[in-house]
């Protein structure tokens, strides 16, 4: 069964990197920065992804890999944050 768990962390990889390029698409369209932060975000957890499907993990090594899934997730905050933020425009 440990044979799966590469297998399962390349396929998420490319799931986030298909996400990111999603993201991207509406940024180019729109020009928010919501997509984009977003985009980012995806991209830093396919790579993060990536590695841990490459890289063996030891126990000492284990928190390290956590430090890409927080800037990750604070990407995602600031840009939600920063959207219901800022001053809606009246049409």
């Amino acid at each position: 069964m440990d044979h799966l768990n590469p297998v399962l962390s390349g396929a998420t990889a490319f799931a986030s990197l298909l996400a990111s390029i999603y993201f991207l698409k509406f940024w180019r369209k729109t020009g928010d920065t919501l997509f984009l932060f977003f985009a980012a975000a995806f991209v830093i957890d396919a790579v993060a992804r990536f590695v841990l499907a490459v890289v063996q993990v030891t126990n000492a090594s284990e928190p390290v890999y956590f430090i890409p899934r927080l800037i990750t997730f604070g990407l995602i905050a600031l840009s939600i944050v920063g959207k219901n933020a800022l001053p809606k425009k009246r049409k």
